[in-house]
């Protein structure tokens, strides 16, 4: 009895065919319809368009604020691409820009060692680069990347700034050791212009922290003033003449009435030093 009850009750399956056959047979009954019978279905239209359409304007904006977003989404990829390679085209200017403004800062120095060159053209010189120092703040002793392959020796005086830097006390195929004038060991055999009076000038990194080095031994009778010029004397046994070592901005008394001291302000700045030019020529001096 169960199998007839099964067999009574089979679902009808109606194929995609004939449902599409279906729904045309019923879209050309209405085309018809409208051409002969249009006065009894437009009650129908209207009644169809008070509700369908308001659902159709619906979904219209619905589609379209989907549309816009779709849109903005779209948008924000690219832009978010426009501005990663903006990203790194900035990135590369930037890079550009330090290569530009170092190749820009090492010209200038370059031109500063030139005009320095220009300043003593009697002397055969070779410039070189600072490749390290010793502790400390200032450019005391610190180190070179040439030496005696390119015709350095002990003696040779060195140039920076304006003037004398200092002298190298040591050197070696390829590097040489310098000594500034600031050092607590330096001592320099000076002369003042245009008086011609001879002094010494002692280094010391404790005065040179205060801004100034020392200038002793100058005979109370000789015309010294403020801002003249001090320079290597010719007496000296290890500087060349007539380099300059730095200008006087103070004048004092010593205790003893006989001499006097002047402070003095360095031709060259020991804060940071990058290049120098050395004099290949040394002090001749009598040997007994």
């Amino acid at each position: 009895m169960k199998r007839s009850r099964n067999r009574n009750h089979k679902r009808i399956e109606i194929t995609p065919k004939y449902l599409l056959l279906a729904l045309t047979i019923l879209c050309v009954l209405l085309m018809v319809l409208s051409l002969f019978f249009d006065g009894i279905l437009r009650p129908i239209r209207d009644f169809a368009n008070t509700f369908i359409q308001p659902m159709q304007r619906g979904v219209n904006t619905v589609g379209k604020w989907v549309e816009s977003k779709s849109d903005a989404l779209r948008n924000y990829d690219s832009l978010q691409q426009e501005n990663e390679e903006l990203m790194e085209e900035l990135l590369k200017c930037q890079s550009e820009l330090a290569k530009y403004q170092q190749e820009s800062y090492e010209l200038e120095r370059l031109q500063k060692l030139y005009q320095l060159d220009e300043q003593y053209p009697d002397y055969n010189k070779t410039a070189a680069r600072v490749i390290s120092k010793d502790t400390g703040n200032w450019f005391d002793v610190f180190y070179i990347d040439k030496g005696t392959n390119d015709g350095i020796t002990t003696g040779c005086n060195v140039l920076y700034g304006n003037g004398l830097c200092g002298i190298i006390t040591d050197a070696g195929e390829d590097y040489a050791v310098v000594r500034a004038i600031i050092d607590d060991t330096s001592n320099v055999n000076a002369m003042i212009l245009p008086s011609e009076a001879i002094c010494n000038v002692s280094g010391s990194i404790t005065n040179y922290n205060d801004g100034y080095l020392i200038a002793e031994n100058i005979d109370k009778d000789a015309a010294v003033s403020e801002g003249d010029q001090i320079v290597t004397s010719y007496v000296s046994d290890k500087y060349l003449a007539g380099i300059t070592i730095g200008y006087v901005t103070e004048i004092k008394y010593d205790s003893n009435n006989l001499t006097k001291t002047a402070y003095i302000t360095p031709a060259a700045d020991f804060s940071r030093i990058q290049e120098v030019l050395v004099i290949l020529d040394t002090k001749k001096t009598v040997k007994e």
